[in-house]
């Protein structure tokens, strides 16, 4: 290839990427939460948002016009995460030692998941809607029945406390992430003679590692690598494909786009940052709240509609203006 061509489509990416960076993204925000808001996630078909707010509410919202639709039974201390089943019926919320199960219409507790000894980070559905996973602080990871809320695997190898666990897109692995530099893919494939059995581990560069997560097609996961930096690595092979590098201050989150071509972050620096899987460059930042003295300005957790055409994010910024959603162009 011409050598002055090579160097002027280089820097029409380079121009393209900055108009990018640089363009206003339309938000609507969703008020009512009166302290910092942990997570945000969309239900799987798009129309309604989950939070979780350290207020003590999970709160659900109309997704196109930012309307509170209700709010679960007040969390006796700040609930740790919600997230949808993907059936969009049910929310596992985790707080404390416990996750619970609620019914998203009438907001009735239908399960209580207890047998944690420690604070449980995160829970999420199998891609079935049968079996949930949840990260606790009592180093251990946990598989359970979704209907009759019995525990029917416990997952052990970390060696300090676990953050975050998922399942693959196809519900045969779990991801989990933890504070001993590791993330770690085990079996969760009812059928293997393996089943429950670690199957890789991937070390980080001596920083806790917060999240892990499967692509979309489950060939790819991101996680955080360092304080300021995410990777993405092959799954099997463990090979970096890509580092995410720009964020000022600890990362918090990180999730793919439906198609697997994108990824958002969000971090301590008050942003949330798309990233272009194949390049590692950045395409967009979406400012978060206005930065207040002496308070925590945190993009807490920022997550993709199934659709891909809007982001939600979640703020530790204290006021009731912490959840935001996106429109990309």
């Amino acid at each position: 290839m011409n050598r002055s061509f090579l160097f002027f489509a280089v820097c029409i990416g380079w121009v393209c990427a900055a108009h990018l960076q640089a363009q206003e993204v339309p938000f609507i925000e969703l008020k009512g939460h009166t302290n910092a808001v942990v997570s945000a996630a969309f239900s799987p078909d798009g129309k309604k948002v989950v939070t979780a707010g350290n207020d003590g509410f999970v709160r659900i919202w109309d997704a196109e016009t930012g309307k509170e639709l209700n709010a679960l039974e007040k969390h006796a201390g700040a609930p740790n995460s919600a997230v949808f089943s993907p059936d969009g019926k049910k929310i596992i919320t985790t707080h404390h030692n416990v996750a619970r199960i609620w019914d998203t219409d009438s907001t009735n507790e239908l399960q209580k998941l207890e047998g944690h000894t420690d604070r449980v980070r995160f829970a999420a559905f199998s891609p079935d809607g049968k079996r949930i996973v949840t990260a606790s602080h009592d180093t251990t990871v946990r598989i359970w029945d979704a209907d009759s809320g019995e525990e029917l695997y416990r997952l052990e190898g970390h060696t300090n406390w676990v953050f975050s666990a998922t399942f693959s897109p196809d519900g045969k692995k779990i991801i989990s992430a933890g504070q001993d530099y590791t993330a770690r893919i085990w079996d969760a494939d009812l059928d293997s003679a393996s089943f429950g059995k670690e199957m890789q581990t991937l070390k980080g560069q001596h920083n806790v590692i917060k999240f892990a997560v499967f692509s979309p097609d489950g060939q790819e996961i991101v996680m955080q690598n360092g304080v300021l930096t995410a990777q993405i690595r092959g799954v099997g092979s463990g090979v970096i494909w890509q580092e995410l590098k720009g964020h000022t201050n600890y990362l918090s989150s990180a999730s793919f786009s439906p198609d697997g071509k994108k990824i958002v972050t969000s971090a301590g620096d008050n942003t949330a940052k798309i990233w272009d899987v194949t390049s590692g460059m950045m395409l967009q930042e979406l400012q978060g709240q206005v930065a207040v003295p002496g308070r925590v300005n945190e993009v807490s957790s920022a997550a993709f509609s199934p659709d891909g055409k809007k982001i939600v994010t979640a703020s530790g910024d204290h006021t009731a203006h912490a959840v935001r959603i996106w429109t990309l162009e």
